[in-house]
This record gives structure tokens, sequence and C-alpha cells, in this order.
């Protein structure tokens, strides 16, 4: 079985594309929570698990959650985004 690697956006590359970041319910699955990216132009980039980002973020203090989700998601951007 083959993985493929994902490539991501330099953090520069991405701040550039990104317009917003929002936490929206999972339409496919009940009871889960997405963050899904958005360009500056309102197009949808990718989406994020909800969970998987704050475990990955871990426990920053609640004035610098924000920051942190931001800065995690903006620098684990695909490449293939631009490509949209």
């Amino acid at each position: 079985m083959s993985e493929e690697i994902i490539k991501f956006l330099s953090a520069a590359e991405a701040s550039r594309l990104v317009g917003a970041i929002q936490e929206e319910e999972d339409i496919e699955q009940t009871n889960r929570r997405i963050l899904t990216v958005y360009s500056k132009d309102d197009r949808e980039l990718c989406w994020f698990d909800f969970e998987e980002v704050m475990a990955a973020v871990g426990n920053a203090p609640a004035g610098e959650r924000k920051e942190a989700v931001y800065n995690y998601i903006i620098n684990h951007i695909p490449d293939w985004v631009t490509e949209l």
C-alpha cells in the first residue's frame, strides 16, 4: 500500500490565499465539526477535522487558542489548493 505524501504551501503563500477559517457542522456526519478554509475571494479551499486540529494544537491558553489554530492551519494548507 502506498501513501500519498502531502506537500504544504509555505506559511507566507498560504497567508496570501486564505481569507477566512470558519468552524462549521459537517453536513455528512452528525455531531462532527470541521474547520473550513476559504480564499480571499470566498472560495472553499479545504477543510480540517476540528478534533484533530485541537488535539494537534494541544492545551493552548484560552486567549491564544484562536491564534494557535490559525497558525496550525496556515502551516498545513495542501499545495493542491492552488489548482482549484
